[in-house]
């Protein structure tokens, strides 16, 4: 499961890093606990949008950029778990279970079900 507050807290993280900052001097800025945005940043509490706004205002990003860079991730994030559930989908057996005859009922009076297969180009 894609999580959106570990992707925002990853974007966050990184613009604060680009800058050289540590947590000490943006949560200072943002006037939130150093602690609460370690575990903003870990994606491990959801920001209100009144805390993304004061972070990004201590970070001097713009809240849209922040949010877009967030999106493209998720975008990402979205299609890498659409491939890896199409290679389960390729790896999933296509016929059904054989059904095995009741004891003294003889193989050729079992009707075997019939199977239909979808193909999708790639």
């Amino acid at each position: 499961m894609i999580l959106l507050r570990r992707l925002l807290g990853d974007v966050l993280r990184r613009q604060r890093q680009r800058q050289g900052r540590t947590l000490r001097e943006v949560s200072a800025a943002a006037r939130v606990s150093l602690g609460y945005l370690s575990e903003v940043e870990r994606g491990q509490k959801e920001a209100s949008s009144e805390l993304l706004s004061a972070i990004c205002d201590a970070l001097d990003v713009r809240m849209s950029e922040v949010m877009r860079e967030v999106s493209d991730e998720l975008s990402l994030a979205e299609l890498a778990a659409m491939a890896a559930l199409s290679e389960d989908d390729l790896l999933r057996p296509v016929l059904e279970p054989v059904q095995l005859p009741a004891p003294g009922e003889r193989m050729s009076s079992i009707t075997p079900k019939a199977a239909a297969v979808d193909v999708v180009a790639a």
